[in-house]
C-alpha cells in the first residue's frame, strides 16, 4: 500500500478486512517457508557442524542472515496480529478504528530496533532511532535475505551432499579392506597409507567441504584416488583370502604346470637336436629353461611369514603368471624350431606335386627336367637338408616345367 493511501482516507471496513486476510495468509506462507528453509537438509548440516575456513565464514554470514530474517518476520507478524486484534475488539469500526487499521496495514507499522537499522542510514549526530517499515516493505526486505540464505545453503548442500556421498564409499571401501587385513593377520603398509590420507580427507569434508568446491561443484578427484587405491589393496587382500582358503590347490596347480613346462623345454631340446641333424646350418631360438628355477621357487613357498597371506598372495600369483608364460614361450620355441622341419617337408611335397605335373604336360622322358628333379631331391632326402639351396633348385624345376609349358602352347 502506499503512501498516498496512508496520508488519504482511511481504508472502507470491506477494504480493510480484505486486506487483513490477504496479510493473515502471506504472513502464514512466509512462516511455512522460513521452516522449510530451517528442515532443508543443507541448513541441518551447516547448523550443526564446527566448520572452518571458507565453510565457516558461510556459515556465519547464513546465521545472521537467518537471525535478521526471523526478527523482521516477528516484527511483521506482530503488526499484522495487531491489526487483527484491533478488528476483532471492534465488530463495527468507527473512522477512528479505520484510520488506525490503515496505519497498521498500509503505513510505517513495523519499527526495527537501532540495531538493525543499516548503518549507512545512520548519522554522526541523529539521535539513534528504529527504522520504521510498512508490511511491504518489511516484505520487500526479507525477500533478497531469504534468497540469499537459500542460494548460500542450496550451494553448500549440493557440494557437502555429493563429497560426503563419496566419503561414505570410500570410508565402506576402507572398512572392507580392514575386515580383510583383520581376517588375513598382517600388515599393509599401502593400507596404513591410504587410511592416513583417507582421514586427512575426511576432516577437509566434514570440516570445509567448500575448500574442495571448484566453480561451485564438489572436487571429488582427492577421494577418488584413495578409492581407487583402497579398491586395489581389497582386491590383492581378497586374493590373499582365497589363496589361504585353496592354499593346496594353488599349489599343486603350479606344480602340474612346471610339469607340462619341464616337458615343454624337453620336446623343445629334442625337436632342436632333430633340426641340427637334419638341418644344415639352422638359424634357432635359444631355448628354454627355466623350469629348474621356478622348481626352485615352488619349493620356497611356505606358510606366510611377517608379510602374512597376502604377502604370500602375491609370491604364488607371481609364481602362477611366470609358469604360465615359461610354458607359453617354450611351446611357441618348440614351434619356430620344428617349423624348420616342417618347411622341408613343404618343399618335398611340393617337388613330387611339380614332378606330377611335368608327367601330365608329357614331359616325363625330358631329361634335363629329370636331372633338376634329381638335383633337387638330393638336397631335400640328404641330411642335413640345405633349405636355401633346396628351395632354389625347386624354384628352378618349377620355371623349367613352366617353360616347357609355354612352349606347348605356341
Amino acid at each position: 500500500m502506499s503512501d498516498a493511501r496512508v496520508n488519504g482516507p482511511p481504508m472502507s471496513r470491506e477494504e480493510a478486512d480484505r486486506t487483513l486476510a490477504r496479510l493473515r495468509d502471506e504472513k502464514e506462507r512466509i512462516g511455512a517457508a522460513l521452516l522449510e528453509l530451517e528442515a532443508h537438509q543443507g541448513y541441518q548440516l551447516l547448523e550443526g557442524a564446527a566448520l572452518s575456513g571458507e565453510s565457516q565464514r558461510v556459515q556465519a554470514d547464513v546465521r545472521e542472515r537467518m537471525a535478521s530474517l526471523w526478527g523482521l518476520f516477528d516484527l511483521y507478524g506482530r503488526a499484522v496480529d495487531a491489526a487483527g486484534e484491533l478488528r476483532a475488539r471492534h465488530p463495527r469500526p468507527g473512522q477512528a478504528q479505520l484510520a488506525e487499521l490503515t496505519r497498521l496495514l498500509a503505513g510505517p507499522s513495523v519499527e526495527l530496533p537501532v540495531t538493525e537499522v543499516p548503518l549507512e542510514r545512520r548519522t554522526l549526530l541523529a539521535v539513534p532511532s528504529g527504522e520504521r517499515l510498512t508490511l511491504r516493505a518489511a516484505v520487500d526486505r526479507m525477500t533478497p535475505l531469504y534468497e540469499e540464505i537459500a542460494r548460500s545453503v542450496a550451494a553448500l548442500d549440493t557440494v557437502w551432499s555429493t563429497l560426503l556421498s563419496r566419503l561414505a564409499e570410500v570410508e565402506a571401501e576402507r572398512r572392507a579392506a580392514g575386515e580383510l587385513l583383520e581376517s588375513l593377520d598382517g600388515a599393509d603398509p599401502e593400507f596404513e597409507r591410504l587410511r592416513g590420507e583417507l582421514e586427512s580427507a575426511a576432516a577437509v569434508v566434514r570440516g570445509d567441504p567448500l575448500a574442495l568446491a571448484r566453480d561451485g561443484h564438489a572436487d571429488t578427484a582427492r577421494l577418488d584416488a584413495i578409492l581407487t587405491g583402497l579398491a586395489g589393496v581389497r582386491r590383492r587382500l581378497a586374493e590373499a583370502e582365497r589363496l589361504r582358503d585353496g592354499f593346496a590347490d594353488r599349489i599343486r596347480g603350479v606344480a602340474a604346470v612346471l610339469g607340462l613346462l619341464r616337458e615343454a623345454e624337453a620336446e623343445a631340446r629334442g625337436v632342436r637336436d632333430e633340426v641340427l641333424a637334419k638341418i644344415a646350418s639352422p638359424v634357432l631360438p635359444d631355448l628354454p629353461d627355466l623350469s629348474a628355477s621356478l622348481g626352485d621357487r615352488l619349493a620356497a613357498v611356505g606358510a606366510p611369514g611377517r608379510g602374512g597371506w597376502h604377502d604370500l598372495a602375491e609370491r604364488v600369483a607371481d609364481l602362477e603368471r611366470a609358469a604360465a608364460a615359461a610354458l607359453e614361450r617354450a611351446r611357441e620355441t618348440t614351434g619356430v624350431v620344428r617349423g624348420l622341419l616342417d618347411r622341408r617337408e613343404e618343399l618335398r611335397g611340393r617337388l613330387e606335386a611339380y614332378r606330377v605335373k611335368a608327367a601330365r604336360l608329357g614331359h616325363a622322358e625330358d631329361a634335363e627336367l629329370a636331372r633338376i628333379y634329381e638335383q633337387a631331391r638330393e638336397l631335400l632326402w640328404t641330411s642335413p637338408c640345405d633349405l636355401r639351396r633346396a628351395t632354389v633348385s625347386l624354384s628352378g624345376y618349377q620355371q623349367a616345367i613352366m617353360s616347357r609349358a609355354k612352349g606347348a602352347e605356341r
